[in-house]
């Protein structure tokens, strides 16, 4: 006689795939042991858990897979953060001649302002993940002449590059996505050049970032979601002050500031936001994929009636928060 398998459900209250399971085994005659993620912490880790090198596949998976909404959204995001990238440009030092590389590409910025700062007597390499997003960069490179700038899909926390091989290290919302940030603080500063300075971009709060968080408050009115693990990759995984500015110090890195940046981003309407989040937001898509039709109908319906409260004339207008932290290479 076999012996029975032996079964163990992660589920919610509210989640139907989890009631149908558990249906199924009952009706059958199957045992299964239940834990409820929703408010097991420890076994929703256990759940989810996955080797840094799974959760770089999975990441990779995604932004390729949201490549084209991003080149759709391509020209709104590139003015609303030209800002920023200006920032990033101004903190890590750049200048003619300089050889530079930027973490998280994505669609190019802000590798190709930085190409455009160092000028034909220096080069920029822009690393990301995600291949397709990658096409993009190459395709905008070209149009505004940039030679100098090559892009390659790499992984952040495994710099393919010898010691001291840069001037300076640029990221834009990139760091707070991996799953080991120390390893790759780590690999900036063995990759820079003694004196040169690393500028990383994060986001803020989720208080102080409406736009973001209020695709998953909406998601939590419609069904019940595990609480979130401050410590694994995610948007706000580098929020706190000094998080990131103590792991570039731990790597060894000096003159470290740590300053949040306000600023505001605006839509022309709440449908607007909500379509631009549903093309190019990887993690809520994949949520939003485990939802019935009638429960995405009703997340859409919270998400843009939460979005009127931030009506200001005739455009939607979210503050934003981000933290820009900067290091320097001891000599």
């Amino acid at each position: 006689m076999s012996e029975q398998p032996q079964v163990t459900i992660y589920s919610t209250p509210t989640c139907h795939f989890c009631h149908a399971a558990k249906d199924f085994f009952t009706a059958n005659g199957v045992k299964f042991t239940d834990h409820n993620v929703a408010t097991d912490l420890a076994k929703r880790k256990e759940m989810i858990w996955q080797t840094p090198e799974q959760i770089i596949e999975g990441q990779r998976q995604d932004w390729n897979r949201v490549a084209g909404g991003w080149e759709k959204w391509d020209r709104f995001f590139d003015e609303q953060m030209a800002f920023l990238n200006h920032r990033l440009v101004a903190d890590a030092r750049l200048r003619a001649g300089m050889q530079v590389l930027d973490l998280g590409s994505g669609t190019g910025y802000p590798a190709l302002l930085g190409a455009q700062t160092v000028g034909p007597s220096g080069s920029v390499i822009g690393m990301d993940l995600a291949e397709q997003m990658l096409v993009v960069a190459r395709r905008k490179a070209t149009a505004l002449g940039l030679a100098t700038v090559t892009f390659r899909t790499g992984d952040a926390t495994s710099l393919p590059f010898e010691a001291n091989s840069f001037d300076a290290v640029t990221s834009r919302f990139c760091l707070m996505f991996l799953p080991e940030v120390p390893k790759a603080a780590a690999e900036i500063a063995r990759a820079l050049k003694p004196g040169g300075w690393v500028a990383a971009a994060v986001w803020s709060s989720p208080d102080k970032n409406p736009s973001i968080g209020l695709s998953m408050e909406a998601i939590k009115k419609v069904v019940e979601l595990p609480p979130p693990d401050p410590t694994a990759p995610g948007i706000f995984r580098l929020a706190k002050p000094g998080d990131l500015a103590g792991m570039l110090q731990q790597a060894g890195l000096a003159d470290v500031t740590d300053q949040e940046f306000l600023a505001e981003w605006s839509y022309a309407s709440a449908d607007e936001y909500y379509t631009s989040l549903m093309e190019i937001a990887a993690p809520v898509q994949n949520l939003m994929a485990k939802l019935l039709p009638p429960q995405v109908q009703e997340v859409r319906r919270l998400i843009t009636q939460a979005a009127t409260q931030y009506q200001r004339g005739n455009r939607i207008t979210f503050p934003l928060a981000v933290r820009m932290v900067a290091a320097r290479k001891p000599l």
